[in-house]
């Protein structure tokens, strides 16, 4: 089959045939229908993750379930699928106490080093990306890498609910728990970003200040339930902030990734404000606060994949687009071939694109 093969980090992914393994007891062979490109991805493939290689980058896609192995009973073969790289055990603290995004033991759903490899190239393995690697024309998962979803509803559309949309959503509605009345400012309006708008203005949120440097970002913002605008290259975005929210607000929510916005997250809050921090800040890097303003009750706090059991969010989000309550198609840029994936990655990178999808045969 036809993937999209990283060899060097940093590095170009290159298009090229790669075998797939036959499922096993507890494993699911999909048929890969549409990926979306995230950020995420870019960051491993520009070196601020560290990653193994030879591996197919990818972890945001939906497809047609193949075959499954002899223990499987979820899905079957012909069931339209979104995939999530959170994949769960089901049987750790954090599993049983339902917060399978914190699985403390996801090895367990990755084949042993004595089985043969889930995806190889002429006869040596290919490491699977986030238990998922859906850059290839097929993916071999574990049958908790995946949620059933109504088959009527666009695959490719489906694809962004796999990581984007249901972080930013589920970083205001879950991770942050905004409540009506609540003030929100979402610093960064790339595909989770703007999702985090969405999270805000579905939980209620009164107002609702979107930041960015780009204009075109700001406007889409607006369209999806930003109150306010930021523009972040006309002076100090924390200043601008605080004067429109008469002190600070309730939530920050940074979804770009970088210590400096980290950080002024958490300075426009208002006491007894929380900071959310999605966006991937580069490994390694540490970020500074004012400790003088824990005193009053201002908190910082992560978030991986908006908190929620995706099993359980993916059917409401569906829910809430079939609703009107989520837009979804403004975020789609572009559908594009495997063979596009390095010029789109550069689009992406250039912030030129939403989300651009990898629409598959």
């Amino acid at each position: 089959m036809k993937a999209a093969v990283l060899h060097e980090i940093p590095g170009k992914l290159q298009i090229e045939d790669i075998q797939i393994d036959k499922p096993g007891p507890r494993e699911v062979l999909i048929t890969t229908t549409a990926a979306g490109l995230c950020h995420s991805d870019l960051h491993f493939i520009e070196g601020k993750y560290p990653y193994f290689t030879p591996t197919v980058v990818g972890h945001e896609s939906a497809g047609v379930v193949e075959a499954v192995g002899d223990q499987v009973t979820y899905v079957q073969p012909g069931d339209h699928v979104v995939t999530y790289l959170s994949v769960f055990c089901g049987e750790c603290k954090n599993c049983l106490n339902g917060r399978p995004t914190l699985c403390l033991n996801q090895e367990s759903v990755a084949r042993a080093p004595t089985d043969p490899p889930r995806l190889s190239q002429n006869g040596n393995p290919i490491f699977q990306f986030l238990n998922l690697s859906s850059f290839a024309e097929q993916m071999l998962v574990h049958e908790h890498a995946v949620v059933k979803i109504d088959p009527e509803f666009p695959l490719e559309t489906a694809a962004i609910l796999g990581c984007g949309v249901s972080t930013g959503l589920g970083a205001s509605i879950r991770t942050a728990g905004v409540r009506p009345g609540d003030t929100v400012a979402v610093i960064g309006l790339g595909g989770v970003g703007v999702s985090a708008v969405q999270g805000a203005r579905i939980a209620g949120a009164d107002r609702i200040i979107a930041v960015d440097m780009l204009a075109d970002k700001l406007e889409l913002a607006k369209k999806l339930g930003a109150t306010d605008i930021v523009d972040a290259s006309k002076g100090d975005p924390v200043m601008q902030v605080k004067e429109m929210s008469l002190g600070g607000v309730d939530h920050a929510i940074e979804a770009i990734g970088l210590r400096v916005t980290a950080e002024q997250a958490f300075q426009m809050l208002r006491p007894g404000g929380t900071a959310t921090i999605i966006g991937m800040i580069p490994f390694g890097t540490t970020m500074e606060i004012n400790g003088f303003e824990l005193l009053s009750e201002r908190k910082l706090q992560g978030c991986i994949m908006g908190s929620r059991n995706f099993r359980e969010a993916i059917p409401s989000y569906i829910e809430l687009y079939k609703q009107g309550r989520l837009k979804l198609d403004e975020l789609l840029s572009a559908t594009i071939t495997l063979d596009d994936v390095n010029e789109a990655f550069d689009k992406l990178s250039r912030g030129e694109v939403m989300r651009s999808v990898i629409k598959f045969n």
